[in-house]
């Protein structure tokens, strides 16, 4: 299934189907259908979100269904992202399959250095000519300023401490960060791991505080792309 798929299914679900319905046990039984206990397991783990062990949020990321195939980005933010690299370096921070590397690689091909970053980067591992790096976005082992543009998709949502995370992107990057996550409400039974929810382009805002002047922040089919200049 690709991200656009995923939207116009998210739409109906998050936005049409109203929030007396949505956080009910009907919602609950109908969901397990599709996804058995798995419903619940996911929704315990965002009551849990405070207490998790590192243990525990490793073990579900990793048992949790892949619902794309390859990336979890739209082909509109993907275009989107490759036409908005600066300079010679890229870091892709939760690079997951590494689908989005090799687009970035293919549309900007004189660059120097491309790295990937992922707490585990068994899928991304296999791809040639990128630098692979398994570590926390919370914690990059990089030096400031060490990549002109730093990447990040569907990553913050989440990360429990999302302001240390985005520091860090920051940080690492010399001309320019490119973030994006979905745009999306919070409800109790859904169909990911989700910590941060970001309803409104606004709401989005309010988490990059504070937002430098040269920046964008767009919609893009239920999707939040996010860019800003040093």
């Amino acid at each position: 299934m690709n991200r656009e798929t995923t939207n116009r299914i998210r739409f109906v679900i998050e936005d049409v189907i109203p929030p007396i319905l949505r956080d009910s046990r009907l919602f609950k039984g109908m969901a397990s259908l599709a996804w058995g206990d798995h419903i619940s397991h996911l929704a315990r783990f965002r009551e849990r979100a405070p207490f998790l062990s590192a243990v525990e949020y490793e073990q579900l990321y990793r048992q949790h269904p892949r619902v794309h195939e390859g990336t979890d980005n739209s082909e509109a933010c993907i275009r989107k992202i490759t036409a908005g690299i600066r300079g010679t370096s890229v870091c892709d921070v939760g690079c997951g399959t590494g689908a989005l590397l090799k687009r970035i690689r293919s549309a900007n091909p004189t660059l120097e250095r491309l790295a990937g970053v992922d707490f585990a980067i068994d899928d991304a591992s296999a791809i040639d000519g990128v630098e692979y790096v398994a570590a926390k976005i919370e914690e990059l082992p990089f030096s400031d300023g060490e990549f002109d543009t730093v990447v990040c998709t569907h990553v913050i949502e989440h990360i429990l401490d999302y302001r240390r995370a985005i520091s860090e992107l920051r940080r690492i990057a010399r001309q320019r960060v490119i973030i994006v996550v979905p745009r999306e409400r919070e409800y109790r039974y859904t169909f990911n791991p989700h910590f941060n929810f970001f309803p409104y382009t606004h709401s989005f805002l309010r988490a990059m505080h504070p937002v430098p002047e040269r920046h964008e922040c767009v919609d893009i089919g239920r999707d939040i792309f996010y860019r800003e200049d040093k």
